[in-house]
């Protein structure tokens, strides 16, 4: 009995193996390179900053639609990825001086 389940174990994963050589592989993002993505993350973080500004004016202005829990929301969400930015800058920056020390 034993050999039958292993036998059939085997089967299974033959077909699942010849399924996934049969499925062809899913295709890079036409064009997206590092460059656009990381410009778009920048202009990201400047709108949520502008953002974050324009409603503490408002706030500021006494526009009665405008309530401080919104503000100080808009204003963490700013400030959070403002720091998720320059962690992104500090590890970009850790990995190029990493690579200039590397001896070839």
């Amino acid at each position: 009995m034993a050999t039958d389940a292993i036998n059939m174990v085997l089967a299974q994963i033959r077909a699942n193996s010849r399924l996934l050589k049969s499925t062809p592989a899913p295709a890079a993002p036409q064009g997206l390179n590092f460059q656009d993505l990381l410009l778009s993350s920048m202009n990201g973080v400047a709108e949520a900053q502008q953002e974050a500004t324009e409603l503490k004016a408002a706030f500021e202005q006494g526009i009665n639609d405008i309530e401080l829990p919104e503000v100080m929301i808009a204003s963490q969400k700013a400030t959070i990825a403002f720091e998720a930015t320059v962690e992104v800058r500090n590890k970009l920056l850790a990995a190029y001086q990493e690579i200039m020390n590397m001896q070839v």
